[in-house]
């Protein structure tokens, strides 16, 4: 047997049982650190000159962002989803520029700004402080 196919199918089963026992909060947030963790493989395979690599990675991070843009509230109008919105939509737009310039500062752009939109969200869920 392969170890790095078992290794894979153990991860798999381990994320299935994660998301199926998550909170939707926890859900998103799993969605926010797939794409930062995708970020960092396509930066990783730019820097190794793996351009298929980099290319399918750059790829998910565009899937994760997406799914995280349909995800919004939008019977809520709220001005905050709006923006969310727009900085959604930049941010896959600079993922494609990344991948046809072969730019990782522009990977780091983006992952500077979904981990700067990941940490207000893990904010939200923080417990307050215990008296």
């Amino acid at each position: 047997m392969n170890p790095m196919l078992a290794l894979r199918q153990y991860q798999k089963i381990g994320a299935q049982a994660q998301t199926s026992e998550a909170s939707p909060h926890r859900l998103v947030q799993m969605l926010m650190e797939g794409g930062l963790d995708r970020i960092a493989q396509a930066k990783g395979a730019m820097e190794r000159k793996e351009i298929a690599n980099k290319g399918l990675a750059i790829g998910k991070a565009i899937g994760i962002i997406g799914g995280l843009r349909e995800g919004l509230d939008r019977e809520n109008s709220a001005e905050t989803i709006g923006k969310l919105d727009n900085l959604y939509v930049y941010m896959i737009k600079r993922l494609t520029d990344a991948n046809i310039r072969n730019d990782a500062t522009i990977l780091d752009e983006v992952a500077d700004l979904l981990r700067t939109v990941k940490d207000g969200w893990d904010a939200i869920a923080a417990p307050g402080p215990q008296f």
